[in-house]
């Protein structure tokens, strides 16, 4: 039996930019014009903002869409939300939808919120007595029961989004779609809006969510959908979506960084040869969970005798701050020849986000720098939330780390 509640298929969207359509009745006499002469030809391009989308969303599934500011998510969720058409293509939808893309979508601003919250209801085809009952819980949620009868144009920009939600939510939709406004809210609202869109999946009913908040990603969605200059990258379990994207949309390496022969950092002593980043299969990577180990392993050359070169690594945290700094401890050697030296990060250590390594080689008696390469590779952890420091917990967590330590109970 298909379970399919939302279909897309081959969805584009198409938009003339760099010609202005609307204006004053002269410049829409000019524009037409022009248009019809031929001067503004080379001013008009179309833009793809939407490519040939194909996804299916199954009754009761949290499905979460990703990608960089200007890959055409909000477009693709103003076309399921019957904001606007598309291009070409088509997508079926079966079941009431409520949409949260932007605040106050759907507010008039000149009424109230009592009033906006029953005009909101009857726009989703709910009776005034099936409103009425859920009003108390729509007006406890958002927590502006005091400005309940006050135009809600007079609401700040946290107030609208807390009603906004609050009413697509509760409102009984049975798919409900959600852009990043939730990033309006304080950090207690965000949490409860999480808890609430946890209980609507729950219930059976389908969520589609926009966000750049990986953890909230992560944590609230089955699947999730990539999308790249309007394309379908991939689609499919959210930790693999996840890492792809981040792989995909970072400018770092694969796990690895090899001078040629001729251009290895260094002095006439020694020389950097090779930087990589090392799961615990011996695998290059780029990116890591949270709970796994990660091995940086350094090849260097000594190319001459008289000096006592020592290995240092910096880890430089996402901010830019330099978390630690490492000096090799192991047995060394100061004859010429080809080393290799590992250095392992233990497993529950990192927050989430991109790391960078840099690495110093010197001699300290006499001290002499003979190379210092800055942030040469990088690696990004992020969460997939097995991790116990979490203990449940689905918000960002502040700090440079989160190490998992040992916590006792004192008698």
């Amino acid at each position: 039996m298909d379970k399919a509640i939302i279909r897309v298929e081959n969805l584009s969207k198409k938009y003339i930019i760099g010609n202005k359509l609307n204006g004053t009745l002269r410049e829409t006499f000019v524009n037409k014009w022009s248009s019809i002469i031929g001067k503004r030809n080379n001013l008009t391009q179309e833009f793809l903002a939407l490519n040939e989308l194909n996804f299916n969303v199954n009754q009761g599934e949290v499905l979460g869409i990703i990608g960089k500011n200007g890959a055409g998510k909000s477009t693709l969720l103003k076309i399921l939300s019957r904001i606007t058409e598309p291009t070409s293509g088509r997508f079926i939808i079966n079941g009431r939808v409520s949409s949260l893309l932007e605040v106050g979508t759907g507010f008039h601003p000149e009424l109230t919120g009592r009033e906006n919250i029953y005009l909101n209801g009857t726009i989703l085809g709910m009776s005034r007595k099936e409103v009425k009952i859920k009003f108390d819980e729509i007006v406890d949620f958002s927590g502006v029961e005091k400005f309940i009868e006050t135009p809600v144009k007079h609401y700040s920009s946290g107030m609208y989004v807390r009603l906004a939600f609050a009413v697509a939510a509760h409102l009984e939709p049975e798919i409900l779609i959600i852009d990043e406004v939730l990033a309006v809210g304080d950090a207690e609202f965000q949490k409860k809006c999480l808890g609430k869109m946890q209980d609507v999946a729950g219930q059976g009913k389908t969520v589609l969510l926009v966000s750049h908040n990986m953890n909230a990603i992560n944590s609230l969605c089955n699947n999730s959908l990539y999308i790249k200059n309007g394309k379908n990258i991939k689609f499919g379990n959210t930790s693999e979506t996840i890492d792809f994207y981040l792989k995909d949309s970072s400018d770092i390496s694969n796990g690895v960084i090899t001078y040629p022969n001729d251009k290895m950092p260094g002095d006439d002593f020694v020389v950097l040869q090779k930087v990589e980043i090392v799961n615990n299969n011996g695998e290059n990577v780029s990116s890591i969970q949270i709970n796994e180990i990660v091995n940086i392993r350094i090849k260097y050359i000594i190319k001459l005798n008289g000096y006592k070169p020592i290995l240092s690594l910096y880890l430089i945290a996402p901010s830019g701050e330099i978390i630690f700094c490492s000096i090799d401890n192991s047995e060394k050697a100061y004859t010429i020849g080809n080393y290799t030296k590992t250095i392992t990060i233990p497993a529950d250590f990192f927050n989430s986000g991109k790391y960078s390594v840099q690495i110093a080689i010197s001699t300290f008696n006499p001290h002499i720098v003979h190379l210092f390469q800055k942030e040469i590779i990088s690696f990004y952890v992020h969460d997939n939330y097995s991790s116990e420091t979490r203990q449940g917990y689905t918000g960002s967590l502040a700090g440079m780390l989160r190490p998992k330590f040992n916590w006792q109970n004192d008698i």
